[in-house]
């Protein structure tokens, strides 16, 4: 089904990809002429392909022969529903999450791309990187905002006033009670963003969550690590990463920036447009 026209004048067609549940809705964005190449764009925590990075960069990315893939995973949003169960990140995991972006690969592979960039925002940079670890062969890799994962980031993030903020052991002991009681999808809220999430869901961000400079050891491909000027290093370690990268690694932190890169929108979508002409003309 083929959706009227975005503001931006990019027609896409609104798909779902089928998973062993709940499928991956998405907008898949052809370009006018024959594709250079095609892109996979993972949105963050609490996020879907009609927000943030991944919402703004096909129109940079489309108009340079660059078809687009934009889709949510299982764990989009914190919380939703689409007949009276409960969706979401609320109930997201790493397991899950790897497995989605899998699938959303063989979706794009079966339109005739069998190795697309990738480009991730925030958590769906972590998996982006893990993914292109796991998976090589893509021509390039941008990270925009990818944090450092493992249980550090919990740690980290909840020291700068998100997800769990200073209650992390209480939450932990409450998350354990109720996983052992059968009741892994009973919700806790958390003081911090983003707000509510399930035992079992908590008890897997504390454990099982990649860490990213892992995965840089894996990565040979081209990088483009974005970072906004008002983030944290340590939870968004660009430098770190090219440090542990085994390719390049061209880090830019965009000045005046906060996390999602409001108001910066088209400068951030021209310098990752600009970034991949150059590596795909390579």
């Amino acid at each position: 089904m083929t959706g009227e026209p975005a503001r931006h004048g990019l027609l896409a067609e609104l798909v779902s990809v089928p998973t062993e549940d709940i499928p991956l809705d998405g907008l898949w964005y052809p370009t006018p002429s024959p594709p250079r190449a095609a892109v996979m764009l993972m949105h963050g925590n609490g996020g879907n392909f009609y927000s943030g990075p991944v919402r703004f960069l096909p129109r940079h990315l489309v108009p340079r022969g660059l078809a687009c893939f934009a889709f949510n995973r299982r764990g989009h949003d914190t919380l939703t529903t689409r007949t009276r169960e409960p969706e979401g990140n609320a109930f997201q995991t790493a397991e899950q999450t790897r497995a989605d972006n899998l699938t959303a690969r063989g979706f794009v592979a079966a339109r005739g791309f069998p190795a697309p960039v990738v480009i991730g925002h925030s958590n769906g940079g972590l998996y982006a990187a893990r993914h292109v670890a796991d998976h090589p062969g893509p021509r390039a890799l941008v990270l925009l905002s990818a944090h450092c994962g493992g249980p550090e980031m919990l740690a980290r993030a909840s020291a700068l006033g998100l997800l769990a903020r200073d209650r992390g052991a209480e939450l932990a002991a409450r998350a354990r009670e109720l996983v052992a009681a059968g009741q892994p999808g009973a919700l806790m809220l958390m003081p911090g963003w983003w707000y509510v999430t399930s035992a079992a869901s908590y008890l897997d961000m504390e454990c099982n969550v990649p860490r990213l400079l892992e995965a840089a050891g894996a990565i040979r491909c081209p990088v483009l690590y974005l970072r906004g000027e008002l983030e944290d290093p340590d939870l968004y370690p660009a430098e770190k990463f090219a440090a542990h990268a085994a390719g390049p690694v061209d880090v830019h932190v965009v000045p005046g920036s906060d996390h999602f890169y409001t108001g910066v929108e088209d400068q951030v979508g021209r310098l990752v447009a600009d970034w991949l002409d150059a590596v795909l003309a390579a």
